[in-house]
């Protein structure tokens, strides 16, 4: 029977969009409504810091960092645990225990009891949660969409993700002045319960078999070995390490320079954050067409030059009007820069990668992406209460066009034209699949 949800979608899309796709119609839609409730949490969580609690640079820089650290801790065993288990229901219960975590902060709030040091350890367990239930998200794509889609696929998830960044900014700004930063924070947990509540509709069923000599450590070496044997996931990881402590020196300076040099309201500052939303529009309508016609190593680097190009304007953009427009103008370049990194970074790390080793291989990635961020994050908030806002963002933005420059010449990123094959991997480590097929239940 044709219900009219299909009829509308046989009207709107193309016959062989992944959207028709039941399972994961529902996994885009379970992104896209915890993306909209992020967009609350971006900006309440910093501007809790800034204005309620009076944070300096290098406050916000050790809270930036707070997210970071767990990703340095954890990313790597937590690999070998992920390629042991069920990824949906990892994913699911992070869903859960972030709506928590960020609903402690009104609570704490209304109690008396909110401090930096309590923002400090939200941060650690939101990085913590990221750590985990992060990996097992991207790897829970694979187990819904073939590999040879997996560009699309990311474009698409991008374009959810872009959706609530238009709108996501002006609303969470509005409700931030209405009601306050810290109260804002439950619409974001109640989206993440609805969230989790839309992923428990998905049936993945991946069947694992531990292997009679699995070994805790020896799985580890095994995942970092397969990383190491890549040229391609060096490139990648190195490449895009650099890009990750751009960004985090500019994101911890970002929101200050707003509210203290450009004299941004909470709501400006939201209406301004939908230029990062339109960003995230063109890189995910455009993302996977560039990436097609020019190749994923080339549209990897092009999203860096973009991003560097757009913290380089504002760093030296002046007061004023002016100011508020460059404003606008970096987040929407890098929203169109950082969804041209990722749909290309994420999509040829998985396709080279045997399903044994997704876990360890996605953990791993990550934890090495992720090393610079932290240092990034502290340089930037140094650079921003000794030298000067602008600082922080005239070496993102330097750095990051250098790095685009070296990535153009380093040909395992330069010549790749289409996805890599997968890796054969003669005896992969740790706990093996047995069979993965996915459903939606109705």
């Amino acid at each position: 029977m044709t219900t009219p949800l299909r009829r509308w979608l046989d009207g709107l899309l193309p016959r062989d969009d992944l959207l028709r796709q039941a399972t994961y119609r529902r996994l885009w839609s379970s992104i896209l409504i915890s993306s909209f409730g992020g967009q609350v949490t971006l900006l309440a969580l910093p501007l809790t810091a800034a204005l309620l609690l009076h944070a300096s640079p290098t406050q916000m820089g050790l809270l930036t960092a707070m997210e970071i650290v767990p990703f340095v801790l954890f990313s790597l065993p937590s690999g070998v645990w992920l390629d042991r288990v069920r990824k949906l229901p990892v994913y699911i219960v992070g869903e859960a225990t972030l709506a928590l975590v960020v609903a402690s902060v009104p609570l704490a709030w209304w109690l008396g009891w909110l401090t930096m040091p309590w923002l400090y350890v939200v941060g650690f367990v939101i990085g913590t949660v990221y750590t985990t239930a992060g990996s097992a998200a991207q790897i829970v794509l694979t187990q819904v969409v073939s590999r040879e889609r997996l560009v699309e696929a990311h474009a698409k998830n991008a374009l959810a993700s872009s959706g609530a960044e238009v709108a996501g900014p002006g609303f969470a700004g509005v409700l931030i002045r209405l009601v306050g930063a810290p109260l804002a924070l439950l619409v974001d947990a109640a989206m993440l319960l609805f969230s989790a509540a839309i992923l428990r509709g998905i049936v993945v069923d991946e069947r694992r078999t531990p292997r009679a000599d699995a070994h805790f450590w020896r799985d580890l070496r095994a995942g970092v070995r397969f990383v190491r044997s890549q040229r391609l996931l060096v490139a990648l990881a190195c490449a895009v390490g650099v890009w990750q402590m751009c960004h985090h020196a500019a994101l911890v300076v970002q929101i200050l320079l707003a509210t203290r040099t450009l004299g941004l309201s909470e709501q400006a500052i939201g209406l301004s954050y939908t230029g990062m939303g339109l960003g995230t529009v063109l890189g995910s309508v455009w993302g996977d067409r560039i990436s097609r016609r020019i190749g994923p190593g080339r549209c990897l680097t092009l999203g860096f030059a973009v991003c560097g190009t757009g913290w380089g304007l504002l760093a030296l953009a002046p007061a004023g009007r002016l100011g508020i427009a460059a404003f606008a103008l970096m987040l929407l370049m890098f929203g169109a820069g950082a969804v041209l990194v990722f749909i290309n970074f994420l999509a040829l790390r998985q396709a080279v990668t045997p399903e044994p080793l997704l876990g360890r291989m996605t953990s791993t990635m990550r934890w090495l992406i992720l090393i610079p961020a932290g240092p990034g994050a502290l340089l930037g908030g140094w650079l921003g209460e000794h030298v000067g806002l602008r600082a922080s963002l005239a070496f993102a933005g330097g750095t990051a066009l250098l790095l685009a420059l070296v990535a153009s010449r380093v040909a395992v990123i330069r010549d790749l034209r289409e996805l890599p094959a997968t890796e054969h991997q003669d005896e992969p480590i740790g706990a093996e699949s047995a069979g993965i097929t996915a459903q939606t239940t109705t």
